[in-house]
């Protein structure tokens, strides 16, 4: 079986568990100030994509694309790709659900998935370069890191600016730029530079020397 094809399978049951454990949040009535709800939604969701990503990374040392005339790197890139399109789909997916299902102001729900999304992209991409860089248990600790950043400056931003009526989100450009975008972009220049360094990495592992007289 091709490697998509077991990576789908080791993420089915997460995209399953997380639509069924959205369904007792149609009970919630969120508050006029629901940053509560909000920071543990996420901070789930977040673990989600993590564990996910745990899951499949390895997979990416697998031949993928075979029947594609491309080099090792570009081999390398596209399995990589793959698996974060694939855990940052899912988690996407999972929010949605459970965005709905705790009734939050549409508003409050795009910036939900905003976050969610950002946040599954960037842990995605960083763990899996870590871990063809160096080993699993930084890769873990390192996904592990830039998700709890994430999450607060998310808290941060949100218990500053506060919410509008009915629980909205106040958009508020200065303190966006303050408080969640410096850290947003941190993220995802520590994701695209390990996700590069693991594919020069996985390329070199594959490339051995030719054994000398």
């Amino acid at each position: 079986m091709p490697p998509i094809e077991r990576a789908l399978l080791r993420v089915v049951p997460f995209l399953v568990g997380g639509l069924i454990l959205s369904l007792p949040l149609l009970a919630v009535t969120p508050s006029e100030s629901p940053l509560g709800w909000f920071i543990a939604q996420l901070v789930v969701l977040v673990a989600i994509g993590h564990a996910m990503t745990i899951t499949v990374m390895n997979l990416g040392d697998e031949p993928w694309f075979t029947g594609m005339p491309w080099s090792p790197a570009w081999r390398s890139i596209a399995s990589g790709v793959g698996l974060v399109v694939l855990v940052t789909g899912t988690v996407g997916l999972i929010t949605l659900a459970s965005s709905a299902a705790l009734g939050f102001d549409p508003s409050l729900q795009f910036l939900q998935l905003l976050s969610a999304l950002d946040i599954a992209w960037a842990g995605a991409a960083l763990t899996i370069g870590v871990y063809r860089t160096f080993a699993r248990g930084w890769a873990i600790a390192a996904g592990s890191v830039l998700g709890i950043i994430c999450v607060w400056s998310i808290w941060n931003y949100l218990s500053i600016v506060g919410f509008g009526p009915g629980g909205s989100w106040i958009v508020s450009g200065p303190d966006l730029a303050r408080y969640v975008i410096p850290f947003d972009i941190a993220a995802a220049v520590m994701a695209v530079v390990f996700f590069l360094l693991g594919v020069r990495s996985q390329v070199q592992a594959t490339e051995q020397p030719s054994p000398q007289s």
